[in-house]
């Protein structure tokens, strides 16, 4: 069996983050500056609570040990309260089908929807989701977009007798359960947890925003952000998006070496869908879409 120490040692320092900034930094400045001290309890868990995310995402891969039964009960619970593990689990590996990037009913992880879907909205539906193109509207409104979206479709699943999706929720409602009575007696209040909770999550739409694009090419649909800063370290380098595609078992720490020795040949695979840094994608798309709503080139079956 092997162990890749550098995401153990990193899942850790994670919850050993997490738990100090629970239950040490909102008393941190004393009780006449309390007020501070929980507004930097929230600063300081909103990278922690998304960094988790992104080792849930190494683990639903295969790591640290390539066992599930050792690997998931390190991240079983969702630090963010919203995503249940399994169900992130199942959804991602349907993902990468890579066939099927970008298809408004095959890729559960799309932003596409069906043209035919699209013409039947209600305006304000259609506004909402405009906005929500915009890197500014994914950060502001896709946490609630995308969560009211999932659990719709999960519900749907879950009265249709899919067990395996109740199971998942009722796994989660546990956990969650766990986190937040171990929030209520913390000095965190809860309200500044789910306020933590919710940046984190906007944190993570600034990595899956342009993520994928509509491309005749399969391999032209996922994209490459040669970023090398915090973000990239708070994502696991999952900016260089299509090289996890191409060797989706290979770990976090590998993947900028990876690239960077192989870098032309990934984009002649993706025909050059690339960002110089997260900074361009501010500068270009804060408030301007990249893409329409409707996908481009959907033909329905």
């Amino acid at each position: 069996m092997r162990i890749e120490w550098p995401t153990l040692i990193l899942i850790g320092m994670c919850y050993a983050v997490w738990g100090a900034v629970l239950m040490w930094v909102p008393a941190l400045l004393g009780p006449a500056l309390s007020g501070a001290g929980i507004v930097l309890a929230i600063v300081v868990m909103v990278p922690v609570i998304a960094l988790q995310s992104s080792l849930q995402h190494e683990v639903l891969h295969g790591h640290p040990f390539g066992d599930r039964r050792l690997d998931e009960p390190l991240v079983i619970a969702s630090l963010n309260l919203a995503i249940p593990y399994i169900r992130f689990r199942d959804t991602h590996l349907a993902h990468h089908t890579d066939a099927t990037l970008t298809d408004p009913y095959d890729d559960p992880e799309t932003n596409y929807l069906d043209p035919a879907v699209w013409a039947k909205l209600p305006r304000m539906s259609r506004m909402v989701l405009q906005a929500n193109n915009t890197l500014l509207g994914r950060m502001v409104l896709g946490p609630l977009v995308s969560q009211l979206s999932f659990m719709g479709n999960d519900l749907a699943l879950i009265r249709a007798g899919e067990w395996g999706v109740t199971w998942a929720w009722l796994v989660h409602i546990v956990t969650s359960g766990a986190i937040l009575a171990l929030v209520a007696a913390s000095p965190m209040p809860v309200w500044a947890y789910l306020v933590a909770c919710y940046l984190a999550l906007s944190i993570l739409k600034i990595r899956t925003f342009l993520e994928h694009q509509a491309h005749a090419r399969y391999r032209g649909r996922t994209v490459i952000v040669e970023d090398r800063g915090p973000l990239a370290f708070l994502f696991l380098n999952n900016n260089l998006h299509v090289v996890h595609h191409m060797h989706p078992r290979l770990p976090w720490y590998h993947l900028p070496t990876i690239y960077a020795n192989n870098r032309e040949k990934y984009l002649r695979c993706n025909d050059g869908y690339r960002y110089a840094s997260y900074a361009q994608i501010f500068r270009r798309h804060l408030l301007r879409a990249k893409d329409p709503v409707p996908h481009p080139t959907f033909r329905n079956k």
